[in-house]
């Protein structure tokens, strides 16, 4: 009886074995058949089932250099020592190094912070104090940081994403700002200071036809936790192009925050189609800030320099009072979720020259005490920041930065609603992952981290504050390994003249 039993068990595992064989083999040919048929790859058709390896590997191959292949410093946009930072700072833990620095200081361009002597002693270190921003509008904004959330739109970020930052931002003492995308009650859950972002499709502020809708404006300034307002007419990674929010991404909630339609793309206008030229875009800057009452700055990226000394020489003419109150400056290697691979590689000066020609020609024109720079774009550790304060930024903002405090892992699925973290997805599934009351400490403690640090840069070099520092605190690195100071390559004129 048992080695019947046993006979027939042997005989149905060689059968199911077969089977399992030949269904395998019928797959092959069906697959090589329909390769062999295709006619849009020519591996495939070339080279039957064995040429989707090639496909199977190159997707792979993303997730094998992340984990396996790259070295700490090898990665882009962000490598695994600028990732691992933030993610120390963000936990809370102690970001100091054994056995020396893993840089490689040749690099062109790599700013070495220089020691004083003979620094400030313990007690006689300060803190940043709160910097004004518009003091012609009716309710001026005093900035309580220098280091602040860059803009994130409801939207492309997830809702748990927006409330753990809008919490973390509350306890750094933090700004907000919330992308083209519309004023969310996540943005205001937590009570952070929030900037609204005008975006060229005017989200949440358009009337049916897309123009600015007054009453809608209003109703947002009346939030008090809304404290500024800021004209996007260009971001880092596509300048010269709208935002683009796949409909996959659009919920019935974000369609009507945004006050668009859902199920289908929504795509800005390349531009502000009422502003175009400079006497236009102070006229906007002044009408928002009248109907408002608060300061309103824009947002853009730089390609030359003649555009700004038009700029500031039209507010010269006009009067100090009709300058925006704040411009932020992102440069051309800023991030996105989605965008031409043209615009993000290849259009717009970086940060790294824009910001010290910037602040000189705002300082020449007299605007300095004026108009507040805002540096932003790819800065997200503490040697980003102090480089950016001594470049003659007033303030940092940082997206990415804290992207990585809320547990992204940089796995490039930004655009496609499948984000693995929950930070840039609607789906229900991934966003459970991500637990708004451990996420909102990890943001407040990296925005507290980046303060901290750059703190301890500043007293390095023997100055008692972040904002003390200058051009000739840092050392730039040259083509043939030795370096300059910053202030001999981007000498500043601080006698205040008008713009020629």
């Amino acid at each position: 009886m048992l080695e019947g039993c046993m006979t027939w068990y042997l005989e149905a595992m060689a059968l199911a074995f077969w089977l399992v064989i030949g269904l395998g083999v019928l797959i092959v040919i069906v697959v090589g058949v329909l390769d062999r048929l295709q006619k849009s790859d020519a591996i495939r058709r070339n080279y039957p089932v064995i040429g989707r390896f090639r496909g199977l590997f190159t997707t792979l191959g993303e997730f094998f250099r992340q984990y396996f292949f790259a070295m700490d410093r090898e990665e882009l946009p962000f490598n695994r020592a600028q990732r691992d930072w933030v993610k120390h700072a963000a936990e809370g833990g102690s970001n100091t190094l054994a056995f020396g620095s893993t840089r490689n200081i040749s690099v062109v361009g790599t700013p070495l912070f220089t020691p004083d002597p003979f620094p400030p002693l313990d007690d006689q270190f300060a803190k940043s104090e709160p910097m004004e921003i518009g003091p012609h509008a009716r309710i001026p904004f005093m900035a309580r940081s220098f280091f602040n959330i860059s803009g994130m739109s409801y939207g492309a970020i997830s809702q748990p994403a927006v409330r753990a930052l809008s919490r973390g931002a509350r306890e750094a003492g933090m700004w907000m700002n919330t992308g083209e995308g519309g004023l969310s009650p996540y943005h205001l859950e937590g009570g952070a200071d929030i900037v609204f972002q005008i975006g060229t499709a005017k989200y949440g502020v358009r009337d049916a036809d897309g123009n600015l809708d007054d009453e809608k404006l209003r109703a947002v300034a009346e939030k008090p936790e809304v404290k500024m307002f800021e004209l996007k007419l260009a971001q880092g990674a596509k300048p010269g192009k709208g935002g683009i929010l796949p409909a996959e991404k659009i919920t019935p909630d974000i369609a009507e925050i945004r006050g668009i339609s859902a199920g289908q793309d929504s795509l800005s206008p390349n531009r502000h189609k009422e502003i175009r030229n400079f006497a236009d875009l102070l006229d906007m800057v002044g009408h928002i800030r009248d109907v408002t009452g608060k300061p309103v700055g824009i947002k853009t990226v730089m390609g030359g320099l003649e555009p700004f000394r038009e700029l500031f020489e039209l507010i010269n003419e006009r009067g100090a009072e009709t300058a925006p109150d704040f411009i932020t400056l992102d440069g051309g290697e800023g991030g996105t979720g989605a965008s031409p691979m043209p615009l993000m590689d290849l259009v717009g000066m970086s940060i790294r020259e824009a910001l010290p020609l910037l602040t000189d020609l705002r300082n020449r024109a007299g605007l300095k005490d004026r108009i507040r720079i805002v540096a932003s774009g790819k800065l997200v550790n503490p040697g980003d920041v102090a480089w950016a304060l001594a470049a003659g930024a007033d303030f940092v903002t940082s997206a990415r930065g804290f992207m990585f405090s809320l547990g992204c892992i940089q796995a490039l699925k930004c655009n496609k609603n499948t984000c693995p973290t929950g930070i840039t997805t609607h789906d229900p599934r991934f966003q459970a992952g991500l637990v708004v009351e451990d996420k909102d400490k990890r943001v407040a403690m990296y925005g507290k981290s980046i303060v901290k640090e750059v703190e301890t840069i500043a007293h390095s070099v023997g100055v008692s504050e972040p904002r003390l520092l200058r051009r000739r605190h840092v050392r730039l690195v040259q083509p043939d390994g030795t370096s300059i100071p910053m202030n001999e390559l981007f000498p500043t004129d601080r006698t205040p003249q008008t713009v020629s």
